[in-house]
């Protein structure tokens, strides 16, 4: 397989059964592409298609992310997991109204100096809002690398990736490209070909159940509803009261929840 011949099977494959239905994939508006990225971080399109459409309905700008309360962020966050996320949208959000006075950054070193924002986001916003020729690697981008040029390797760098990535990339449309090259390798993985394990890059996630992600999701999804005190939150996981004693005391130093006297709450 060479470079060319690759980017001709991703793109003859986004010809027939690419997702142009996506919501992210008819906007070239920076900050809608920014939400989308965001919330496809560990967590499938189906479900964040929903979550996406009425997060842009109620923060259709960075402005009106930036002047929302936190407290309303993450109330609408809930069941997308991984709420930090949701912190660090509207700090970006705000980020982009205090230091670059209300225009969103063009440049992936900009947008990386934003809060939450990596290598892969910055550049990603760069291709689908910019049609910049960024390169740039995900896990579904790294699945159809790897299943077409180190099949039989393992620990393969993410190094040698963007190599190849760098010679099959179309240049002048990134933006199609990286569309196809996403859709291509959750087609691949929907049909058996899980590959990244033979990456460096890869990290096998860790059961939900009984993780502390379960315990801090119970905890901000109880603190949405209304604040608690210590001893209510204890009985969402009666066997597990150091677990929620510890994730509380996390949930503040991260700035998500608050606590007033005897009661918890979401922050402001």
């Amino acid at each position: 397989m060479t470079p060319r011949k690759f980017r001709e099977q991703v793109l003859a494959y986004y010809a027939v059964q690419g997702r142009d239905e996506l919501p992210w994939r008819k906007t070239r508006d920076p900050y809608c592409i920014l939400v989308s990225e965001i919330m496809l971080q560990q967590t499938q399109v189906e479900r964040v298609v929903p979550y996406y459409q009425t997060f842009i309905e109620r923060f259709p700008t960075t402005a009106a992310l930036s002047e929302a309360p936190l407290s309303d962020v993450l109330r609408l966050w809930q069941g997308l997991g991984y709420n930090r996320r949701a912190k660090y949208l509207k700090e970006a959000a705000q980020a982009i109204h205090q230091k670059h006075n209300g225009v969103f950054p063009k440049t992936t070193k900009e947008l990386e100096a934003l809060p939450g924002i990596g290598p892969y986001t910055a550049a990603a916003v760069c291709a689908f809002a910019y049609n910049l020729d960024v390169v740039c690697v995900e896990t579904n981008i790294r699945t159809a690398v790897l299943a077409h040029f180190f099949k039989d390797r393992e620990q393969v760098s993410d190094k040698e990736i963007l190599a190849v990535l760098e010679k099959a990339l179309p240049h002048g449309d990134a933006r199609t490209w990286y569309a196809a090259l996403m859709d291509y390798g959750t087609h691949l993985k929907r049909t058996g070909t899980s590959l990244n394990a033979k990456s460096k890059s890869y990290t096998k996630q860790k059961p939900f159940k009984g993780s502390a992600r379960e315990v801090r999701g119970a905890i901000l999804r109880a603190l949405a509803e209304t604040k608690k005190t210590e001893s209510t939150l204890r009985k969402l996981f009666p066997e597990r009261m150091d677990d929620i004693v510890a994730q509380l005391h996390v949930l503040q130093e991260e700035g998500l929840i608050k606590k007033t006297k005897q009661t918890y709450s979401l922050a402001d």
